[in-house]
């Protein structure tokens, strides 16, 4: 392929990419039947580890795309490549992303969050000289939201083994049951933001995630008591 065709690697982004906020996608736990919280079976096959790290003749690459568009583009290159025939030259496309649990008013929300904005990771068979095939070059470019393949002089860069590795990991399905996410641990200085004790400080005695619960320590006529209040209704205390 003549230089003039490949023009996918280079070192501008096709948006803000990893610079804007990540996609989220929320779902209450009266809403636990649908899609995004829908639990997957024990033993369903997950890409990330069910198959090795790299596969022969193959790497991994970096491809910038529309930020908040990267489950879209995956899909779509994944149906592309199975009507073309291509699974030889183009193997997994991954999205890694992070499940976490939050509760609030006795209220189960479960949020996925891309790990990586901007970005989706393609394993691919390239040229021998380095470049990518004629056929997936124009399969990839024609597809809406599709940037540049991070790299430089029309060749991808191959990610390190560090680089697949953690990416791998991060892609792994997420838990069916995610931790609640706290931000607090013991000894943390906190101010009551609501309920009967609103603008009082304390001290953060043991953080109970699995009900979303923090345990403070508040002086109460002069003796200190343990509160027990749910996350979302304190605030690390201003130093």
């Amino acid at each position: 392929m003549s230089e003039q065709n490949q023009t996918m690697t280079n070192d501008e982004p096709v948006s803000n990419g990893a610079e804007e906020a990540a996609e989220e996608t929320t779902a209450t736990a009266d809403e636990a039947a649908s899609p995004a919280v829908e639990s997957t079976d024990a033993d369903a096959f997950d890409p990330a580890v069910d198959m090795p790290m790299y596969r022969e003749g193959m790497d991994w690459f970096v491809l910038r795309v529309a930020s908040n568009k990267e489950n879209a583009v995956r899909d779509t290159l994944q149906k592309k490549v199975q009507i073309e025939g291509l699974e030889e030259r183009v193997g997994r496309i991954m999205v890694p992303t992070e499940k976490t649990r939050t509760l609030k008013g006795g209220k189960q929300r479960i949020t996925e969050t891309k790990l990586y904005p901007g970005y989706i990771f393609v394993e691919m068979r390239l040229e021998p000289d380095g470049r990518i095939p004629q056929d997936v070059f124009f399969l990839i470019k024609e597809t809406t939201g599709v940037g540049d393949f991070v790299g430089t002089a029309g060749r991808p860069t191959p990610m390190s083994p560090g680089e697949v590795e953690k990416m791998l990991h991060d892609s792994k399905m997420p838990e069916e049951e995610p931790t609640v996410r706290m931000e607090f641990a013991p000894g943390d200085s906190v101010t009551i933001k609501e309920g009967p004790f609103e603008n009082y400080e304390g001290t953060v005695d043991e953080v109970l995630p699995e009900r979303g619960l923090v345990r403070v320590l508040v002086t109460i006529f002069g003796r200190q008591a343990p509160v027990e209040l749910e996350y979302w209704q304190i605030a690390k205390a201003e130093e």
